[in-house]
């Protein structure tokens, strides 16, 4: 009897330890799972932290052509409007030496 009661406190035992390490195995897998997705979810952050700057690239890239567009187009407008205005002091000078010279005849 001794022996049969030796055998089952065996068996116990080590049904005992099988469950305990499938239960730690269990608990490791969760945490590899876990691990694993914040991992996943820190890549497509990073993904989308790196295409959010390459559209604020792009976009800073076509707002600097805007601008140096309106630039370019300002100063072509304010150099047409000093163009208009040294004409018309060319035709004030003529038209007043043209005045002078009528008055002299």
């Amino acid at each position: 009897m001794k022996k049969i009661m030796k055998y089952t406190n065996m068996a116990l035992l080590a049904l005992t330890a099988t469950v305990v390490l499938v239960g730690c195995n269990k608990q490791k897998e969760a945490i590899e799972d876990r691990k694993e997705a914040t991992k996943d979810a820190i890549d497509n952050r990073k993904d989308a932290v790196d295409a959010a700057a390459k559209d604020a690239k792009k976009q800073a890239d076509v707002d600097t052509r805007i601008d140096k567009a309106k630039i370019e187009a300002n100063k072509d407008a304010a150099q047409a409007q000093l163009d208009a205005e040294k004409k018309k002091a060319e035709a004030q000078a003529a038209f007043e030496k043209a005045k002078v010279d009528a008055e002299k005849k």
